[in-house]
């Protein structure tokens, strides 16, 4: 592998204008070492944000979209496979100093590393937990969106999706890292395959670390090199009735996919009606909030 890799970033924006406009900001800032390309691929944003792009970084690829959805509009640059590495980067983030170098050096640390990503925190500066994960078993996602596998005093078989066999400053290698930065090496990327499209919005990223791990690439977590995520700053703080329904499928299409052929048929109907029992009950509080 080159010591150093032409990296392209691509930045999917559905709105959120003034953190799109922070995201790109950091990245001016505090660019690569070698060389970058960053693209936005504006997927059907209702606002100004695309001209905003057009009119504020002049040297940012903008591909305007209509509203396709995360994992097509990250495949359309995909699909064109020019550089030595890809970063998937959410616009509600903001990359600081060395952030790319950390992610890019732990990527050409090892050739069978397909994907690093690196620590990310909120604005309060606390961890996003979601920043390394396993991939869930029926009792921790119960676990997990109960609460209880999110308390301090979670046993391990409770708090597993948070990936607690590693420490928040600790690098290893991961199930899964968030989408929000997903560093891609293009080998990789050809060998598994494109984001699969039919994740709307959520799930997309498991999904994609799932298959990298089958294809026999490492997923890898850095926390040498720290972003900062608006947690739900670019799809809402409460996820809309449509998002909700997205991220709920996106949950049974991630189960039926790689776990459900590994469980009985009564296990597979307690999962399916857990998931859209907790779909009911979020479609619910979203009605009760938007009153």
């Amino acid at each position: 592998m080159p010591s150093q890799l032409d990296l392209e970033v691509i930045v999917v924006s559905h709105g959120a204008e003034g953190l799109l406009r922070r995201c790109l900001r950091s990245l001016a800032e505090h660019p690569a070492s070698g060389s970058m390309r960053v693209t936005v691929v504006d997927s059907g944003s209702p606002d100004s944000t695309p001209d905003m792009v057009e009119k504020e970084f002049p040297s940012v690829r903008l591909l305007r979209r209509d509203n396709i959805g995360f994992s097509a509009a990250n495949n359309v640059v995909l699909r064109e496979d020019e550089a030595d590495a890809v970063l998937l980067l959410n616009p509600d983030t903001e990359v600081y100093a060395g952030t790319l170098d950390a992610a890019l050096a732990r990527l050409r640390s090892d050739e069978r590393i397909g994907m690093v990503g690196c620590k990310l925190v909120t604005e309060s500066g606390d961890l996003d937990h979601a920043c390394k994960r396993s991939f869930p078993t029926p009792l921790s996602a119960l676990a997990h969106f109960t609460g209880v596998g999110r308390g301090d005093g979670a046993s391990e078989s409770l708090s597993q999706y948070r990936a607690t066999h590693l420490g928040d400053d600790e690098a290893g290698e991961v199930d899964a890292v968030n989408g929000a930065f997903m560093l891609c090496q293009a080998e990789a990327v050809r060998e598994v395959g494109l984001l699969d499209e039919g994740y709307w919005l959520y799930m997309e990223d498991l999904d994609w670390c799932r298959r990298f791990w089958q294809a026999g690439w490492k997923v890898f977590y850095e926390p040498a090199g720290v972003a900062l995520h608006v947690k739900g700053g670019s799809s809402g703080k409460r996820r809309a009735a449509k998002q909700e329904i997205a991220f709920h499928r996106g949950m049974g299409r991630f189960y039926r996919r790689f776990d459900a052929s590994e469980h009985n048929p009564l296990v597979n109907t307690a999962v399916y009606a857990g998931i859209w029992a907790k779909l009911a009950t979020s479609l619910a509080i979203t009605a009760v909030r938007g009153r």
